[in-house]
């Protein structure tokens, strides 16, 4: 039996159905781009992108958009299929990488694990392990986060700033003496001249980025870029209303975290309660 065929013609991969349906929606309404972000109140560029494409926007958008083309809840919909979608992940996260090699500056938010770049070989190891990936690819995963972290001791490094959840640094590793040098090493890290490194404390309690880690990047052509991170999914928020919004809320988080010198001064406390080695 010949497959069946969709009577609609249209694309059945999520992320491009999102965008066939942006461009036909719009083509009906016979708006272009400046007339469209005109009566939303978003720049033209942002649905030029999504169009194309490059980002899906934000829910806000897609629900936005739903109510100007009559559309229900159709885009948010797609939106939220394409998001979900296990190859728009990778796509974003491959974009992601590459615009990291290639920041000037970094700064992070970590809500329950290390960033990547300051993860020693046994705690990416952990880390991968718990997600489910086994064998040659754990091997290789571990290989490739370890070797990001080179970026940080390059020639000419980009300045990065961490601000670390203290659930990240209450989360111990199974093996005692493999979170002592992840600590070590964080606490080495932390006195390098290209890295700032505090530690929100559970106190504050609270705030929008709490179930949210985020890496904000800014680029050589001066363009800040954002990545989120939750328990299912990341994305790529390279529209710049949506990356005001998340700078707004890591400045909040900021405002509250320990100073470099009282954040230092934690992890070493962390040191100091982790069990000794018995002696032989």
């Amino acid at each position: 039996m010949p497959p069946r065929r969709a009577v609609t013609g249209r694309s059945q991969e999520p992320r491009q159905r999102f965008v066939e349906e942006l461009r036909l929606l719009r083509a009906q309404k016979g708006d272009s781009l400046r007339q469209l972000g005109e009566a939303l109140g978003w720049d033209s560029s942002l649905f030029g992108k999504m169009e194309s494409g490059q980002t899906l926007g934000g829910p806000e958008v897609a629900q936005a958009l739903d109510q100007y083309y009559g559309t229900k809840d159709l885009l948010l919909t797609l939106w939220e299929l394409a998001l979900a979608d296990p190859s728009q992940f990778r796509e974003q996260y491959r974009r992601y990488m590459v615009l990291e090699s290639e920041a000037v500056s970094l700064w992070h938010y970590a809500v329950g694990v290390l960033p990547g770049l300051l993860q020693t070989k046994g705690y990416a190891r952990e880390v991968l392990a718990a997600g489910g990936i086994m064998g040659a690819d754990l091997d290789r995963q571990v290989e490739a986060r370890i070797g990001r972290s080179k970026l940080l001791a390059s020639d000419d490094p980009p300045q990065f700033r961490t601000i670390l959840s203290e659930a990240v640094l209450r989360r111990p590793m199974l093996v005692p003496q493999a979170w002592r040098e992840q600590l070590e090493h964080l606490s080495q890290a932390a006195e390098q001249p290209n890295m700032t490194l505090q530690v929100l404390t559970h106190g504050p309690g609270l705030h929008a980025l709490a179930s949210t880690d985020v890496m904000f990047l800014r680029l050589t052509d001066g363009r800040t870029v954002a990545y989120t991170e939750g328990a299912l999914h990341g994305e790529l928020v390279e529209e710049s209303g949506s990356v005001e919004r998340l700078q707004r809320a890591y400045d909040a988080v900021r405002d509250f975290a320990l100073s470099p010198t009282e954040s230092r001064k934690f992890i070493g406390q962390m040191l100091e309660e982790v069990p000794c080695e018995p002696s032989t």
